[in-house]
């Protein structure tokens, strides 16, 4: 079964209740990336795994996720409550047959996606289709991909252009890239990246990095 990546920084509040939400056979990883408020602690409590990424980044820390995985599939999912681990399977179930990544699309409950977020995905959805004939509507955090294949994808990124240089380098590589519609609801605590409008302008700054790389 697979193993699931769980970047975290500060998510005491939402832990319990995204690990209680694992569904059977899926082993959590919580990666903690130098969190304050005893998120390290109580994932440790709770019967997750934890792995210490002190060099801060999501992409780092979903990085060292990925090195401590041991399963065939490897998921990753944020750990801020937004996201339901119940739809990990339904990622998960187009692996191999119809799909090599299959990235989850979120379909944001009223006021779970900041204005400015949801432009920004919007604008990269169409950048992707433009320069790279890719047709998915969204480029989310939950995702599933064989373990093997993202080590060899040897991604570089260590900030917020994690997720997408995955697309972009599996995309390189002939890869299938499929999407399944998943909920998406109000996260618990503060947002770290997207939810601010400073960290989606960090965000669009890496990912503009990775895009350029296409015409380059």
């Amino acid at each position: 079964m697979p193993d699931v990546v769980l970047p975290v920084l500060d998510e005491a509040e939402a832990l319990p209740g995204v690990l209680g939400a694992m569904p059977a056979g899926y082993r959590p990883i919580v990666v903690d990336n130098g969190s304050a408020d005893g998120s390290a602690e109580l994932a440790a409590e709770l019967g997750a795994e934890v792995v210490q990424e002190p060099r801060r980044g999501f992409g780092a820390a979903s990085f060292a996720g990925l090195r401590a995985a041991q399963a065939d599939v490897v998921c990753f999912m944020d750990c801020d409550g937004s996201l339901d681990p119940g739809d990990l399977p339904r990622v998960v179930a187009p692996l191999g047959e119809r799909a090599d990544l299959v990235v989850g699309m979120r379909e944001a409950a009223v006021g779970a996606w900041p204005p400015h977020a949801r432009l920004a995905n919007r604008l990269l959805a169409l950048e992707l289709r433009r320069r790279a004939g890719l047709r998915l509507n969204d480029y989310g955090p939950m995702r599933a991909a064989s373990r093997l294949g993202l080590l060899e994808l040897e991604l570089r990124d260590r900030r917020s252009g994690w997720p997408l240089e995955m697309v972009l380098r599996a995309n390189a590589r002939g890869w299938r890239i499929g999407g399944v519609s998943i909920p998406y609801h109000h996260r618990l605590g503060r947002s770290k990246v997207t939810g601010t409008v400073r960290g989606t302008a960090r965000a669009v700054k890496d990912m503009s990095a990775l895009l350029r790389e296409i015409d380059a």
